[in-house]
This record gives C-alpha cells, structure tokens and sequence, in this order.
C-alpha cells in the first residue's frame, strides 16, 4: 500500500527521467491530486464498494447487532452531506450505505417533470445518479484532503516537525466516503436484455449492489399503492441471471443482487405460468390462482382459460383488464415461495415489502424462508409511507389489550391525535420504534435498514418552514436564525458554501499550475472568511 511519501517519492522519480521538460512540475502536488482522485472509474468504485458489502454481510451473520442502515438520496449533494454528517457525528462510515430510490428518480429527476412510481422516467437517469453521487462523494474525499494539504503546509512552515508528522498519518490513513448505494433498477424496464443493459450501466457508474423486483415492467407501481403485478418465477429470475451475467463481465465477481418480491400486497399477474410437470415452479405458481374448478366443457365460456392445477382443471378469474387473480390469503405463501426460490437461483439478499412495519409478520415469513436457507436476509424498506406513529401506537394497544391492562382512556381509531402524544402508550411506542431496526435485524433477519425518500420529505419541510417564517413577519431573521445561525452553531460544513462547491480546490490547482501567476478566490476580501 503506498502512503503519501512514497507517491512524492515516486512522481519524483518519473519527473526526474523526463529530463529538464517536467521541472516545473511538483512531486509532491502530483501525489496530492493521486490522493485527492483514489478511485479512477465507477468499475473501481464498485469492486471496492462489493468488498465491503460482503464483509458486512458476513459481519452479520456471526452477529445480527452489526446490521447496516442507508437513506435515501435524489441528488449528489444529498449523499455527499450524508456521508460528511456521518464522518462528522460518528467518526467512522462503517456500516452506512446510500439508497437510490426509483421513486425518486421518477418523482424529482424525470425530464417529464414528476412521475409516480411506474417506471415511466428514463431509465438512463437512474445510472447518471449513480454516477452523480459518487462525483460528489468522490470531491467530498478531495476537500478534506485538500483541508489536510493545507495543514499540512502550515505546520512545515511554522517548523512543527510533530504536528506534520501527526498530519501525514491522517492522510496515509483518511477514510473515504465511497460506501456502497443500493441501487434501485425497479423490475428491470423491460426484458431481460434490457434489465442486462441498463444493469451494465448502473455498475459502471459504481453501483456494487441492485436491487430488482417480481412485478411485470409496463405494469409497475410502488410497493405501497394497490394495482400490483406480479411475473412468473421463470421470468424473474431470468432477469436476476441477466443482472450477474452484468456483473461478471465487469469484473465485479462479488456483486450484491436483491430480490425484492411485491407478493405480499400483489393480487393480480398477467400471466399463467409455463408448468411441465405437476409440483414444478411453473405450477406452484399456477396454483395460488383463484378460480373455479371445470367439471365439464359446459363449464367453459368463449374465450375462457383452462389450466391443469393442483390435479385439476382450473378455470383461472380473468379480469376486464385481462390480468388474473389470485386468491385472498396466499400472500404470504407467494413471498415465501418468491424468497426460496431467488435465493437459490442467484439472489443475495431478499426484500419483502410489507403494508406495515411489524417485526412479528416479517419475522414469520424469514424463518419459513429459514428453514430452507439458513442464512437468508433481508434489505428492509421503513418507508415515509407507513404512518410509524399509527402504527405502533396500535400495535402498543393490542399488546396491552391482549394482557388485560386497561386502554379505556385511549380510542384505537383516532390513536394519531396528538392528544396521545405525552400518554403512557405513546412512550411505549416511541421505543419499540426507536428500537425497531436494531429488533428487526435480530428477530427478522434483516441486514439493511433503509429509508427510500427521507431527503424528499426533509426538503418538504425545511422549505415549507423557511417560507412561512421568512415571507412572513421574521422576514431575513426567519433565514439567518433558523438556517445559518444553526449552521454555525452546529459546524455545518456547507456555512461556507464556496468551499463546499470546490473553490478551495480550485484554488489549489490555480498555485500548482500557475504558481505564484495564480488568482485565487480565497483572498482577504472573500466573505467566506467571515464564517472562521
């Protein structure tokens, strides 16, 4: 592993070979920009960002405590401040990843303006965020080393060998803030060849882990919303070898793919599956549809579909829509089923999206999953769409209802009110949510915890804050005091947003290409210097 002074030692070298035509170049400016620049293409970033992965995969199955957690991110900079936050708070990106959303893309990055979740946005913007979130992860590392540079330089110039010393070893062992994206690919837009396409692009922009759905691609809709469509087995998982193939012939041979199955809340597929011989996939799948059973060809109308299903002729229901039914209650047979079955064609991680956030019902369905592979996991979606407070609130009443305590003074219908919020059965709430992930990944086998569209709502209600009060009475107090007295309260890095855009930076390369010919930005007369 080189360290600083070896890089310095080794562009001098290569300097000095090429005679007196590169003198004026700086060993030690050309081993900063290789600092500044560590990883030189998204292919590098996903194999390193897969090793991680894997680690963490590993970590916890010897220790479900060590689960890993992500938020979601629509922009760059959005990531970039998360992972910046994160170094800032804890000290350590360990086990913090970033989520990209399809809901986002298509909500907040659509050149049709905003979309619902149906796959409708091109399909490209999904891979130029990938791309676009470690541009500015990848500048984030090139600002803090720049910081250390200049520390760096200071320290020499006032002769403290230690103090430099102490800087160079922060530099030789800096900390990155490339960590992996789960990257969202919806149900692959389009076929297989088409989920393989869009898949190379999204791993060379640096994607180490995709994650891909069982619904039928023109008939997507967010997991969360009614009218879902689910694919045949068969078809899924072409889908799921296309994705390896992608990352194999890239060279990422420990890519991550999650199979995300939508059975759960899924009543309805567009197609009956190909079965050639009874208990095969194709007919387990058939099996869970609802119909009526044909005694006779009196029994069939024109344009009706038979199959042969659970050793009989089935009549499958076939809607206005030309999609068919399955029956009520086989949800959780189907996501069990989905499970088993991606898992053992290819699959690394699973995905159950849920109406709820119930550790008990996840946790029913893992261990089913369980007892066919014993080191199934899930990545959990603890979406904006769940109404948390409901729904622990109720979970918190039945609990108590069931144990005979008293919950007179409380109506299970209106337990949002905020009438609650200061009751006994609000605390108790708070904390099972407060706990959830930490429960969930110990009783439900979940390894990633993640909010798909937390940023999206932020966005919402900082700005919703910031015009009421600045349009308002406060006028620019309602900024100075709610945004930028906060930021320099709370050493928000982007206070000083010039620096955060690069013009430190900037300035740098001005000095290494221009020496002392450079105009920089960062003179006296900056206002930036007003903020320390």
């Amino acid at each position: 592993m080189s360290t600083y002074q070896s890089d310095i030692d080794t562009a001098a070298t290569l300097i000095e070979s090429q005679g007196n035509a590169w003198n004026a170049i700086s060993p030690e400016y050309a081993a900063r920009m290789k600092a500044q620049n560590k990883f030189k293409t998204g292919l590098d970033i996903a194999k390193y960002t897969a090793g991680i992965m894997r680690a963490d995969m590993e970590r916890y199955d010897n220790d479900p405590t060590q689960y890993t957690q992500s938020l979601g991110c629509w922009h760059g900079f959005i990531g970039q401040q998360k992972m910046i936050s994160i170094k800032k708070h804890f000290n350590s990106t360990d086990r913090r990843y970033l989520y990209l959303s399809g809901w986002m893309v298509a909500a907040l990055r659509s050149d049709f303006g905003p979309l619902p979740d149906q796959s409708m946005h091109e399909k490209t913007s999904v891979a130029g965020l990938i791309e676009e979130l470690y541009t500015f992860l990848r500048q984030a590392d090139a600002r803090e080393l720049g910081g250390l540079f200049r520390n760096l330089d200071d320290a020499k110039a006032a002769g403290d060998a230690s103090k430099a010393a102490q800087i160079q070893s922060q530099i030789d062992n800096h900390q990155t803030h490339i960590v992996p994206i789960v990257a969202d690919i919806d149900a692959g837009f389009g076929n297989a060849e088409a989920t393989y396409l869009l898949a190379k692009r999204m791993i060379e922009a640096g994607a180490c882990c995709i994650q891909i759905e069982n619904q039928v691609s023109d008939e997507k809709q967010c997991g969360h919303q009614d009218g879902k469509v689910t694919v045949p087995h068969e078809d899924f998982l072409a889908k799921i070898r296309a994705v390896r193939y992608a990352f194999l012939e890239l060279g990422v041979d420990d890519g991550v793919i999650v199979a995300r199955t939508d059975s759960l809340g899924a009543g309805l597929t567009k197609q009956i599956a190909i079965t050639n011989e009874p208990g095969d996939l194709g007919d387990q799948y058939n099996s869970f549809l609802d119909g009526d059973y044909v005694n006779s060809a009196d029994d069939i109308k024109n344009g009706d579909v038979v199959v042969k299903a659970n050793g009989k002729l089935l009549k499958p229901k076939r809607l206005a829509s030309n999609l068919f039914q399955f029956r009520k209650g086989t949800g959780e047979d189907r996501v069990v089923l989905d499970c088993i079955t991606s898992l053992q064609n290819g699959a690394d991680l699973l995905w159950i999206e849920t109406e709820k956030p119930h550790v008990g019902q996840i946790a029913a369905m893992v261990n089913r999953i369980r007892e066919v592979v014993p080191n199934a996991k899930l990545v959990y979606n603890n979406s904006p769409s769940f109404n948390w407070t409901l729904n622990f609130r109720q979970q918190v009443f039945d609990a108590m209802q069931e144990a005979g305590e008293d919950v007179s003074a409380y109506d299970r219908a209106n337990l949002m009110s905020a009438e609650y919020d200061s009751s006994e059965l609000a605390t108790k709430a708070d904390e099972k949510i407060r706990t959830f992930q930490a429960d969930a990944a110990r009783e439900a086998g979940i390894f990633h915890h993640l909010i798909t569209l937390p940023t999206y709502h932020t966005a919402a209600l900082s700005t919703d804050n910031l015009a009421k009060e600045y349009f308002g009475e406060q006028g620019m107090l309602g900024y100075v005091k709610n945004v930028q007295r906060q930021e320099i309260r709370q050493g928000i890095a982007c206070v000083k947003h010039q620096n955060m855009a690069g013009s430190d930076i900037g300035d740098d390369h001005k000095e290494y290409f221009s020496g002392e010919a450079a105009l920089k930005a960062s003179g006296k007369d900056n206002t930036m210097n007003q903020f320390g």
